[in-house]
Order: C-alpha cells, then structure tokens, then sequence
C-alpha cells in the first residue's frame, strides 16, 4: 500500500506543465460560468417573486456548468485559457461577442447583487440626527483625557513587544518555509514537487485567515492575552513572509547556481551560496516591512483578547467613554505613523 502510495505521489508530480495550466484555465473557466449561472437564477427567483431562502440548486448549476465548459474549450478559445496564454485561435466573431456579454452581464450583476447585499441607503448617509451624532463623538476623540496616558502608553509598549516577538519568531521559520515553498528549487524531484505543493497550500490556507480569528483561536487556547496575540500574529506572519521569501527565491538569477553545481557542491551548498547572497537584502525589507505591519495589526487583534492598546481600546469604546478613546486613538496614530517613518527609512537604507 505505500509503496502504491509513493507511486501515485510520483505520478501526480510528474504532471506535465502544459496540462497543469490546461486545468487551470478550466477551474477558471468552471468558477466563472458557475458564479455567472448563479447570478442568474438568483435574480431570476427574485423576478418570480419568490423568496430566496430555499436551498440553492449547487448540484444541477455545477453539472450544466461543467457542461458549457467542456463544450466551451471543445469549440475553442475561453476566458482561462486566453488569460494563461493557452490559445491564440481567432474565433468567430459571435462567439467572443458572447463571451463579452457574459462577462458584461456577471460585472453588472454583480454590482446590483453587492448593492444589495451591502444595503446602501444615501437617505440614511444624509440623515440629520446621524450627522450631529458623529460631531458630538467627533468633538469628544478631538478632546484627549489625559488621565489615562500612563496607562496608554503602558498598553502601546506592550503592543509594539507583541509585534516584535511575533516577527522575531516568525522569521527563522519563514525563512525555511520559503526555500521549501520555491518551485524553482522543489520541482527538481518527485519528492520535491509533492513538499512544494504541501507548503504552498499550508501558506495559502494560513494567510487567507485574518489575524483576528486566529487570535480568538489562540485567546481560547491559551488564554485572554497578550501571549494569545503574539502567536496570532507570529503565525499569520510565517505564511505572509514564507510567501514573499518564495516568490523572492523564484526570481533569482540562475547563473550563479549552475556555477556552484558544476564544481560538485552539494544541494545546501548550492543553496548557501548561491541563494542566500541574492535574497538577503530583499529578505531583510520585507521583514521590517513585516513588523510595521505587525505593529497596525497588533491594535486590531486587541480587540479580540490579544492584548495590548486595542484591549484598552476596545473596554473604553464599550463604555462609551469618547474622551478616553480619543487619547488612544491619537498615540495609536503617533505610534504607526513612527513605525512607518523608521521602516521606510530603514529599507531605503539596505535597498
């Protein structure tokens, strides 16, 4: 059994590229038409009359999608494969005619849908009472309370620390996490492929979750703190900076390995010597990059039990107390705003 295991590990990572770009397009091309058909039978429900609460067809608008594709890219050229350079076949002006009505029809729908969806109501944006509500709070952030500014600052260093030991411990391990997530490195082997394709789904599922559910993840696990932000931020930052260290490794110059490969060196000489020399000063400004952005999110993951300033933040707001949320809202600008100043001075100097 594992031996059929590793086997068919190996022929999965054998795919040739053409046919991985094939299926690409066709996952475009399936996404695309099955989001356009669902567009359209929600609209038509509404047309009806008929309250869109029942449960939505998914099955048949997958299979009569399925079906359009597949006689899509039997006919010819699709929006996923003109989009990966797949065809340059002139088709019959009707069918791209109808491919750019289909197209007109999900962004005009799409609009309407997100309209909806986000209830817009100008008549509520220009409401009087809801004007001068927003003065009288506005009046009150613009009227500091200075007796809490010990206990502010206290929470902002306590905020900045967060974000420093969660850059501090995400590195080490973005910094492997990229060499193994870079397919000009990995896709060399069977076994290569295979670990490339488990780091990138590990980055991409890691990243795609904000910082904030994973702090209320850790705020479970290890409690209501300061503890459970860090580890929020440490985490989301391995998958941020993993991705950018790979995409970093990706478009280095190969001269320089081939050279060291032909006298005999060893993988992690070659990896040594010739990588490491070209990415390093990139490597370094995304990383003070990394921290600046740490520092915004650290505030923000507060609000959920992470600890630090937005912890603060989050009590007074609750108490409706304006005056005090001022005071924190003026030295979380000051805190970014120098955070950012010295990055940025920072990566132009080792740019």
């Amino acid at each position: 059994m594992r031996i059929g295991f590793v086997m068919s590990m190996g022929r999965i990572a054998t795919v040739s590229p053409r046919k991985r770009e094939m299926a690409r397009a066709f996952i475009f091309d399936w996404g695309l038409v099955f989001y356009g058909l669902l567009l359209v039978w929600h609209f038509g429900s509404l047309w009806r009359g008929e309250a869109a609460k029942g449960a939505l067809p998914l099955l048949e608008i997958s299979v009569f999608s399925t079906l359009l594709v597949i006689l899509a890219t039997w006919y010819g050229a699709t929006p996923g494969r003109k989009l990966l350079g797949l065809s340059q076949q002139v088709q019959p002006r009707w069918y791209r005619l109808l491919w750019i009505f289909f197209s007109l029809m999900i962004a005009l729908l799409t609009l309407v849908q997100g309209w909806r969806a986000t209830q817009v109501d100008v008549a509520a944006l220009l409401n009087r009472d809801g004007f001068d509500g927003v003065l009288r709070i506005g009046s009150a952030l613009l009227s500091p309370q200075l007796s809490i500014f010990d206990k502010a600052i206290r929470a902002l260093i306590e905020t900045i620390y967060i974000a420093l030991m969660a850059t501090l411990l995400a590195v080490p391990v973005a910094f492997v996490v990229g060499f193994f997530g870079s397919q000009n490195l990995m896709t060399v082997t069977r076994w290569g492929s295979f670990v490339y394709s488990v780091v990138r789904f590990f980055l991409n599922l890691t990243r795609s979750i904000e910082p904030i559910i994973w702090a209320i993840i850790f705020s479970v696990w290890v409690g209501i703190g300061p503890f459970a932000g860090m580890l929020a931020l440490a985490l989301h930052s391995v998958a941020s900076l993993g991705k950018l260290y790979s995409e970093q490794i990706e478009s280095i110059d190969q001269g320089p390995l081939e050279a060291i490969t032909a006298t005999g060196a060893h993988s992690l000489q070659v990896v040594w010597y010739g990588v490491v020399p070209q990415v390093f000063l990139p490597f370094l400004s995304f990383t003070i990059y990394r921290w600046d952005i740490n520092v915004r999110m650290a505030t923000v993951i507060g609000l959920v039990g992470g600890g630090g300033i937005g912890t603060m933040l989050m009590q007074y707001q609750g108490l409706g107390r304006w005056n005090e949320v001022g005071t924190i809202i003026i030295l979380i600008a000051i805190a970014v705003w120098a955070m950012d100043f010295a990055s940025a001075k920072l990566r132009a100097a080792i740019s």
